[in-house]
């Protein structure tokens, strides 16, 4: 799961590392998965200059936050994905197109969504908690945030997702 999600979060992509994280903090928020939204609150925010009031702006409302017309236009389509894959509509693909979304910005986007929703289900499947040491937390996440996700760590240091 490490290798996925350092995939689908770390390589290289036209999105930002930043913006993937962003996405799935948001997915994970939607989902009412703590542990993950925070987790990935945390990355996103070490990407953004520790500007975490920036991310999770995001989860309150994408639209009004200070982020591009683009990532609110994929954050949409993240939402659709969350509640079903074929609650995606036409109009909200148009829209992220509108706003300079790739096909595979577009294809990213949904699988990022995707993924989130499962790794959701799985952390919370576990009883994996919300980590409860900030220093700990801000720590780990900028391990990630430079090294990605598969970086060897010792076991108990290391997020689920």
């Amino acid at each position: 799961m490490a290798a996925l999600t350092n995939a689908l979060l770390h390589d290289a992509s036209s999105l930002s590392q930043a913006e993937r994280e962003i996405i799935a903090a948001y997915v994970s928020s939607l989902n009412g998965c703590g542990h993950c939204r925070d987790s990935h609150v945390a990355i996103a925010a070490c990407h953004l200059g520790d500007d975490d009031a920036l991310v999770r702006s995001v989860l309150v409302d994408p639209e009004t936050a200070a982020v591009s017309a683009k990532l609110k236009a994929l954050l949409a389509i993240a939402a659709r994905v969350q509640q079903g894959g074929r609650s995606v509509r036409d109009e909200d693909i148009a829209r992220a197109r509108q706003e300079g979304a790739t096909d595979v910005e577009l294809h990213d986007t949904v699988l990022i969504a995707a993924a989130f929703c499962m790794f959701n289900r799985y952390v919370d499947g576990l009883g994996v908690g919300t980590p409860t040491d900030p220093a700990s937390a801000r720590d780990r996440a900028r391990l990630v945030a430079e090294y990605g996700y598969a970086v060897s760590l010792p076991q108990q240091a290391i997020f689920t997702t």
